[in-house]
């Protein structure tokens, strides 16, 4: 597949589950939340793609992929934390749905920078993941983040933040 070996196509599919999930949650929630089948299940699929793309080396070794996935992991542990605890006081519930789509932003890195380099199979979109093109339509996504983030901020406090669920 594309020139993957078989731990990164097992990657690359629980990834397109986890994004799937991601999407459901968004969709039918209007965020990821463990409350929600497709919450839990993103989150156990990220977990797994972070951990799998551990043992993927295509470019050398450890680069930033592998950094992201260590930062997907500690974001995921502070959404769950801010889930379960008032570590974070009143902010508990912002931290918590903010994060959780942070996560979801980072996978669209990885995912942009592989499929735009890679599809299609005979000519890709861009040479390298460091194409200037590529980088402008991660900003672009990193906007559109931004912009759901502060849309889930204001949906929580305008169902009064504290005990209100995206589930």
């Amino acid at each position: 597949m594309f020139g993957l070996t078989p731990l990164g196509t097992f990657h690359t599919a629980i990834s397109l589950v986890a994004v799937a999930a991601g999407i459901v949650a968004f969709v039918r929630h209007g965020g990821i939340s463990p409350e929600s089948k497709s919450g839990m299940l993103y989150i156990v699929t990220t977990v797994i793609v972070c951990v799998t793309g551990f043992g993927i080396f295509q470019h050398g070794g450890f680069g930033k992929p592998h950094v992201l996935g260590v930062i997907t992991l500690v974001v995921l542990a502070i959404a769950a934390i801010a889930g379960r605890t008032r570590i974070f006081g009143n902010a508990s519930p912002y931290v918590e749905t903010v994060s959780y789509s942070a996560t979801f932003f980072f996978h669209m890195i990885p995912a942009l920078a592989e499929g735009a380099t890679r599809l299609p199979p005979r000519a890709p979109l861009f040479d390298n993941p460091e194409a200037p093109e590529l980088q402008l339509v991660t900003g672009v996504f990193f906007v559109v983040f931004l912009l759901g983030a502060a849309c889930q901020v204001w949906r929580l406090r305008a169902a009064g933040g504290l005990g209100a669920s995206l589930s």
